[in-house]
């Protein structure tokens, strides 16, 4: 009997996933810069970057002395640095255009545990301790965009953490402003801002990018990296915010019901026996 109800069920259509649609955010050219700015990157500090660097249209590169660059290239008002500019405006458009999931504005970020999906900020976003994001057992297709209408900020020593590795490409923080790390902040993703980034004194992105469309990015002794370690590691987090499960279509539900209606009937008249 149960195992009759079940294949009904396994055969039924059902809703699954946060996000109607595929996410689709394509850094292009941008996906080698770990750092990218408008205007000037000014360092201060040890600071530590892997991948490239770049500035277009500005050609200001401040405190470089004490940067020590792998796996990357210096485009100083180059071409290559104009053309990732270019995909980055197309990236942080893509990821404005994307349809909500869930609308967080005036909640903090730290303590919730996210699915993938799109999450929206009306105005400014906060992030306070711990934010983690579950991305469905490593699948390489789950993406998070964060749709931030004003500014970004993250308090000291906060972080984001992963259920899964491998989730550096496919985290987006599209920032209507400016984004702020706060000292010691452990952050992850890239972040597509339209105006400028400053990272605090010792904060980093292991995971991620720091690519400003007009202003600066302003660094302090700090470590960003477009491939690292920081995304493989979970302390838990908080409730899970909704909306993350679509509910089924009503035809859906009137289907399932009304099948599992007549099984328990056959089921039922099994049970009595033949009618006399």
């Amino acid at each position: 009997m149960k195992a009759r109800i079940t294949c009904l069920i396994c055969l039924l259509p059902w809703a699954v996933g946060a996000h109607a649609d595929p996410i689709n955010v394509a850094l292009g050219t941008a996906s080698s810069f770990a750092v990218l700015a408008g205007s000037t990157v000014t360092n201060t500090g040890a600071t530590e970057i892997n991948g490239d660097i770049g500035v277009w249209p500005g050609s200001s590169l401040t405190g470089f002395s004490t940067v020590t660059q792998t796996n990357g290239v210096v485009h100083n008002d180059d071409t290559i640095a104009a053309l990732a500019q270019s995909d980055l405006t197309t990236a942080y458009i893509a990821a404005a255009s994307q349809p909500c999931d869930g609308t967080l504005t005036g909640q903090d970020l730290g303590g919730l545990t996210l699915n993938p999906g799109v999450y929206c900020f009306a105005s400014s976003a906060q992030l306070t301790g711990a934010l983690t994001l579950n991305n469905a057992g490593a699948n390489p297709n789950a993406a998070f965009v964060f749709q931030i209408a004003s500014a970004l900020t993250t308090a000291s020593n906060a972080s984001i953490l992963f259920t899964a590795p491998n989730q550096d490409a496919n985290v987006f923080w599209q920032i209507g402003s400016s984004a702020t790390l706060g000292t010691g902040t452990a952050f992850a993703g890239n972040i597509l801002a339209f105006t400028s980034i400053t990272l605090d004194t010792g904060a980093t992105i292991q995971c991620g990018s720091a690519l400003a469309r007009n202003g600066a990015v302003t660094l302090d002794a700090n470590s960003v990296s477009i491939g690292g370690t920081g995304c493989d590691t979970s302390i838990g987090g908080g409730p899970t915010t909704p909306p993350i499960t679509p509910v089924p279509e009503p035809g859906t539900v009137s289907l399932l019901g009304s099948g599992l209606l007549g099984l328990i009937g056959y089921g039922r008249q099994r049970l009595r026996g033949p009618a006399v």
